[in-house]
């Protein structure tokens, strides 16, 4: 089945599975995980009631149109072929239960063509592209901490696998903290405490949540969401943008973990700045679904026209941003490969430099598509277009995790650092 040319069902505003009883088919396999997460999914979604449209039905339509991110004078380019999931956040994470193979795992060799699917999936629907892009994360952590050999493979906790729906829960916050510590009986360890900004974790089974030390040091633990000791706030989310994935705070009482790598390693091994730049693929193709709503406007728009020019002005200049935006992702993926290869073209420090230059860099332009659509289409697409409204508010949540100011004096510092000339 090929990018392009899968169908599929989409719909936003009816629980999955009232959506497989009306169509006389299972939204969800047949499987007792498959049942837990779709039965966690109802569970969360009739704690957020969010509003729905009297009468509504699913709306049938193929498979979104591919987002490249190979220059644009190049014709076809083999890449790995990666199915679409469905465009809904479960029927998302059930399809992920598959991808297992290393090109479903960013350093895998295909970043570029995975990169490209989560573009392909944001600029139809950035929720269900925020709700991929950590599992594809999670599982390239887990694969690169067993890398070595099998004894290295962590020891998951209760049932789960490399395959489960994940987390990574990384974020700190000033008024919270998650402590972990060794117990005395199984080498184990247990978490206490708060950890905040954890998304979906009410339908996740498991989470890589980091953990401050006795010593100080911070450590990365696979915990079983669904077990004893973790409980997750409810409530408290009231975004308008990315709704469907609501990030809470979780709190641990003595929940059991087990650690996954050395302590330090989390944020010392090479990968850690890949998964940074798979975010921004999101944003690239939340962008690149505003400039389609653009480039429908300035078609059809009549000319000549005062109204026209406006539209095609605004388009051109989001144009060249968003070719910028593709070159940089490019290098990103090709630097990924190289590194996850063990090349030596990469530079001590260069791909930390690289990410958050990426990082920005797509940050900056997916800025500048909110902006430059909001002055060039007015009011009308965002008071009377859902998906249009929807997008803008996803992709203005969504950028808020990329601080501007902050990363640019982190950028500045790591430039001084460097041992190498950066230009």
């Amino acid at each position: 089945m090929t990018l392009l040319g899968q169908a599929m069902v989409v719909t936003s505003i009816m629980p999955a599975r009232d959506r497989g009883a009306r169509r006389g088919t299972p939204s969800f396999p047949d499987d007792p995980r498959s049942r837990r997460l779709e039965g966690r999914f109802d569970r969360a979604a009739a704690r957020r009631s969010p509003p729905t449209s009297a009468g509504a039905r699913p709306v049938s339509r193929p498979a979104p149109p591919r987002v490249h991110l190979g220059p644009s004078w190049s014709g076809p380019v083999e890449r790995p072929t990666l199915a679409l999931p469905p465009l809904d956040v479960a029927g998302a994470l059930e399809a992920t239960r598959t991808w297992t193979g290393p090109e479903h795992r960013v350093g895998g060799g295909a970043t570029l063509a995975l990169w490209e699917l989560l573009a392909t999936v944001a600029a139809a629907d950035l929720a269900v592209a925020r709700a991929l892009e950590p599992v594809l994360d999670a599982r390239s952590i887990l694969a690169q901490a067993g890398a070595g050999s099998a004894a290295a493979r962590p020891a998951l906790p209760g049932d789960l696998t490399p395959s489960s729906t994940w987390g990574v829960f990384a974020a700190e916050a000033p008024d919270v903290t998650l402590l972990a510590a060794p117990s005395d009986a199984d080498g184990a360890w247990h978490l206490t405490g708060t950890k905040p900004w954890c998304s979906l974790a009410a339908v996740l089974e498991g989470a890589l949540v980091t953990a401050h030390l006795p010593d100080g040091e911070r450590g990365l633990f696979a915990v079983d969401l669904r077990g004893p000791g973790v409980a997750v706030e409810a409530g408290g989310w009231v975004s308008r943008g990315l709704a469907e994935i609501p990030s809470t705070p979780v709190t641990f009482s003595g929940a059991r973990a087990v650690a996954v790598g050395a302590p330090g390693w989390y944020l010392a091994r090479p990968g850690f700045w890949w998964g940074g730049i798979g975010v921004a693929a999101c944003w690239y193709g939340g962008a690149v679904g505003l400039a389609r709503r653009l480039h429908e406007a300035a078609r059809s728009a009549p000319d000549p026209s005062t109204h026209r020019d406006r539209l095609a002005e605004a388009l051109g200049t989001l144009d060249v941003r968003l070719a910028e935006a593709r070159r940089t992702l490019r290098e990103g993926a090709e630097a990924v490969d190289h590194d996850a290869a063990g090349s030596p073209a990469l530079a001590p420090g260069a791909g930390r430099l690289l990410a958050k230059r990426v990082r920005a860099g797509v940050a900056a332009v997916a800025e500048d598509a909110l902006r430059l659509t909001a002055h060039a289409l007015g009011p009308a697409p965002l008071t009377r277009e859902e998906s249009h409204a929807k997008r803008v508010a996803d992709l203005g949540v969504y950028l808020r995790q990329h601080h501007p100011v902050r990363e640019a004096a982190s950028l500045g510092s790591a430039l001084v650092a460097a041992e190498v000339d950066p230009w």
